[in-house]
């Protein structure tokens, strides 16, 4: 399995912007399709998006639909969440995800093979 760790979380006002960061260890990063959950308080872990292998197909949630803009750098085995535009629904603890399969699984939490140890974001109004 690949070793995920996260940075990058944070106490921002609505409006404001964050950007996460996913190094990745342990196995071919490239051979990952590689995605964002979150998880807000009290409710189940959802999917935010999503970045095929090579990165040139992303998937998103709408409710972060223009907001949100998931990158990743194959060679620095790398995954960053650009946030903008916060809101303080966007208030949870944010998980990177590392897929095998098709790029549909990572928007499946039980189709996700690896996780990191989550970092949280909260959005004050």
């Amino acid at each position: 399995q690949v070793q995920l760790v996260e940075s990058g979380g944070g106490l921002v006002q609505a409006g404001g912007s964050l950007r996460l960061s996913c190094a990745a260890s342990g196995r071919t990063f490239s051979n990952y399709v590689m995605g964002w959950f979150r998880q807000p308080p009290g409710k189940e872990r959802e999917f935010v998006e999503a970045i095929t292998w090579s990165g040139g197909t992303t998937y998103y949630a709408d409710s972060v639909k223009g907001r949100f803009t998931i990158s990743r750098d194959n060679a620095k085995n790398t995954v960053d969440l650009q946030m903008n535009s916060l809101k303080p629904e966007d208030t949870a603890v944010y998980y990177c995800a590392a897929c095998r399969g098709p790029p549909v699984f990572c928007t499946l939490p039980t189709k996700v093979d690896s996780w990191g140890q989550g970092t949280q974001v909260t959005v004050s109004s």
